[in-house]
């Protein structure tokens, strides 16, 4: 069970006040946490169509049973998971229930294995819902905006930066961003261009690290489309400028000194109206002469550094859901439900291509190809072995449940007799060793 699992609150309600206080024991030391209630009314009162958790409720009680509560909480979410404690005598009902959307039922004495296992598989599909309902509540708000990537989140370090950007961008002033790669660096530098006075201009973007030598003087400084001139009045980024060649960083102190093209020929330098925002990978991972002083001194009137993602993991769902909701839009699809495999990555990836990596993976999974982007290389055993496996674990966790009662476990498995005994003849499970275990 995962520690998600574990964390998810338990609405127990149930009237016996012993069985009450044994069982929120028994979940309680199974790591959830466990809210008990005497009665389905003051349960009812306290659990919304928000509830992040699972309810685990007897049937028959006085006053509201726990069938009339499940229906109750049934209308106000449908993926609310409601597991329903039953007599023998009852077991009709919750079957009936179970049809009309109750999680599950376990009959009494439940076997505390198969009760804490019926609440872990209800508690991380209910984190699933709730996760899927909250991406489709960020992309429905989202403005599908790609600048605005690389702003989203509440970290501390994002929410300071948000701050920044209205003052930043009136400032008219030089600024220096550092962070790794993919981090949003160039997405930050086109929000402040377009939200400050020169939105009506160009910007000008120059790949230091990729410009030869050769052509600095004629594609660069010459005067054409591409080059300094271009950005007059606009803005200049100057990317990667910790990886330009020494020549290039030489000749790029006089422009920045004097704010004016030296033409060839000795004819008057141009003068240039310029604000010039650079990016330099970590501080803490490029070399220390990278950047010759005498530049790094003008660059950096304003240094400002982007966080990478695993430093604000708990960004990672809302980004990804503005990601998703802007990639459906240009690949005109729609977006499709979280899946549990695509959630775990999100929640155990380091991302070391930060906001970039999360916008390839967002792409994925629109595509349909979560399944395929979210495997890590080494994760054990291919997917048809990974699927297996898993239908081999819920056949013997329902017969286990049902206490060996085979009509019982194919309820909750949902499969047909036919496709049920072709699935444990195939996963050679042993039914009658299975069947003795449950009911001992």
């Amino acid at each position: 069970m995962s520690d998600a699992a574990n964390a998810c609150p338990v609405a127990l309600v149930e009237d016996d006040e012993d069985l009450r206080a044994s069982t929120a024991q028994l979940l309680t030391l199974a790591g959830f946490a466990v809210e008990a209630f005497p009665a389905a009314a003051p349960a009812l009162d306290r659990i919304d169509a928000d509830y992040p958790g699972v309810v685990v409720s007897d049937i028959r009680m006085p006053g509201l049973s726990g069938l009339e509560l499940f229906r109750a909480l049934h209308a106000r979410d449908a993926t609310l998971p409601v597991i329903l404690i039953t007599g023998h005598a009852d077991v009709e009902t919750a079957v009936a229930a179970l049809k009309a959307g109750a999680w599950d039922f376990l009959t009494k004495p439940c076997a505390p294995d198969a009760l804490v296992a019926a609440v872990g598989r209800a508690a991380t599909a209910r984190a699933l819902a709730l996760d899927n309902r909250r991406l489709r509540a960020a992309a429905e708000a989202g403005t599908g905006d790609h600048v605005a990537a690389a702003l989203i989140g509440d970290a501390p370090a994002i929410r300071r930066l948000r701050e920044m950007v209205p003052v930043l961008a009136g400032a008219d002033i030089d600024l220096f961003l550092e962070g790794e790669t993919g981090t949003g660096k160039e997405l930050l530098a086109r929000l402040l261009h377009r939200a400050g006075r020169r939105a009506r201009h160009r910007f000008v973007a120059v790949a230091c690290a990729a410009l030869p030598n050769a052509l600095v003087e004629g594609e660069l400084f010459g005067g054409g489309e591409g080059g300094v001139a271009a950005a007059s009045r606009g803005t200049l980024f100057l990317d990667d400028v910790d990886r330009a060649s020494p020549r290039l960083q030489a000749q790029l102190v006089p422009l920045l000194e004097e704010r004016a093209l030296r033409q060839p020929g000795g004819r008057e330098p141009l003068p240039l109206d310029l604000r010039v925002v650079a990016t330099a990978g970590d501080p803490g991972e490029r070399a220390a002469d990278a950047i010759r002083p005498e530049l790094f001194y003008r660059l950096a009137a304003v240094r400002l550094r982007l966080p990478p993602l695993r430093e604000r993991r708990e960004d990672v769902p809302l980004l990804f859901a503005h990601l998703a909701d802007a990639s459906a839009a240009r690949l005109r699809r729609p977006i499709p439900p979280l899946t549990a495999s695509v959630r775990d990555h999100l929640a155990g990836h380091d991302w070391p291509g930060n906001v970039r990596e999360l916008a390839h993976f967002a792409d994925r999974f629109v595509l349909g190809l979560e399944g395929e982007a979210a495997a890590e290389p080494d994760a054990a055993g291919t997917l048809p072995d990974r699927v297996a496996a898993f239908e081999r674990d819920a056949i013997v966790e329902a017969v286990l449940a049902a206490r060996g009662e085979i009509g019982a476990a194919m309820v909750r498995l949902g499969l047909p007799r036919k496709t049920f005994y072709y699935k444990v003849q195939r996963h050679g499970i042993d039914l009658g060793a299975l069947r003795r275990k449950g009911r001992g």
